[in-house]
């Protein structure tokens, strides 16, 4: 497993993550978790992300790795909670938040503590940025991150506050190369890619029941790249290679709740055949079929 440093911070992460955000939603075993976290970890993973708004994610990832927290890298978010139900961007909410996701990850600390896709006018506002400052001075969290897509993101990293950045940025995401990654990478924060192999959409013959997947669907359908139509794990070993190829991204997460699915990505990422002339396909694709299309980063 490779090993990138993230930015100017003295993390060194994995370039393949574990995202937290199925094993909540779709309600997992905590026997389940703990096999998949820890196998992975032992195959070499040591970036784990999760949130706030995740259900049932943190309390499960503090449980699995409770005597394990020397071995990762450990993310949270906040502001938005419940599912992205509600949010609280007030001062007190961000430091109670955090103070929570802690006690459920059972750590005295998080390696970054990121705001959960706020849009420009709560950034703006400053109210977010004095709880991350007071959150580091009070030691609940060492780097503080923002997590989000689009001109939102713009915003957060000419604040010039944020250590790392976490966007969307995959085969059928690439306004972030431009917009935002390269900004960052200007300003030497971490980047965390995250949806990096669009959601693997292609794997459904028809549009997907579940919206949060129909636009990534749409542009692909659009995009035709011929290596989709190919062996599923090759086609993600690929998709993902591209993200990861980047130039200014650190770590990629992808999510899943199957104990086995780490290790095979790990796997089929380190044997997979990617070039630059790969790379650089899929670019001219993308701009040629998104050229006048309002196919803007997705939260």
């Amino acid at each position: 497993m490779e090993y990138r440093k993230l930015g100017k911070t003295d993390l060194k992460v994995s370039v393949l993550g574990f995202g937290g955000a199925e094993i909540g939603y779709f309600g997992e075993s905590q026997e389940t978790v703990n096999e998949l976290l820890n196998s992975a970890i032992d195959a070499g993973l040591n970036l784990v992300d999760t949130a706030a708004a995740y259900w049932t994610s943190e309390k499960m990832i503090g449980e699995a790795l409770k005597t394990r927290r020397k071995d990762i890298v450990l993310i949270s978010k906040c502001g938005a909670l419940d599912g992205f139900t509600r949010s609280d961007w007030s001062k007190k909410g961000i430091l109670e938040t955090i103070q929570n996701s802690l006690q459920l990850l059972q750590t005295d600390y998080l390696d970054i503590a990121q705001l959960h896709s706020c849009d420009s006018e709560v950034l703006n506002r400053g109210e977010v940025i004095e709880a991350l400052i007071v959150a580091k001075e009070r030691g609940y969290t060492r780097f503080a991150g923002y997590s989000g897509d689009s001109l939102d993101a713009k915003t957060a990293i000419e604040t010039d506050f944020f250590d790392t950045l976490q966007t969307s940025v995959s085969i059928a995401d690439q306004e972030p190369i431009e917009l935002t990654i390269s900004l960052a990478k200007e300003r030497e924060m971490g980047v965390i890619a995250k949806r990096p192999i669009a959601n693997a959409v292609w794997r459904n013959d028809s549009l997907p029941e579940d919206s949060y997947h129909h636009d990534y669907w749409n542009r692909l359908e659009e995009l035709q790249y011929d290596f989709l139509d190919g062996n599923m794990s090759e086609s993600v070993a690929k998709a993902l290679s591209f993200t990861l190829s980047v130039e200014g991204v650190h770590t990629a997460i992808v999510g899943t709740t199957k104990p086995s699915r780490w290790q095979e990505n790990a796997d089929n990422l380190e044997q997979v055949d990617f070039s630059e002339k790969d790379f650089q396909r899929i670019r001219e694709r993308w701009q040629e079929i998104s050229e006048g299309k309002d196919w803007v980063g997705q939260v």
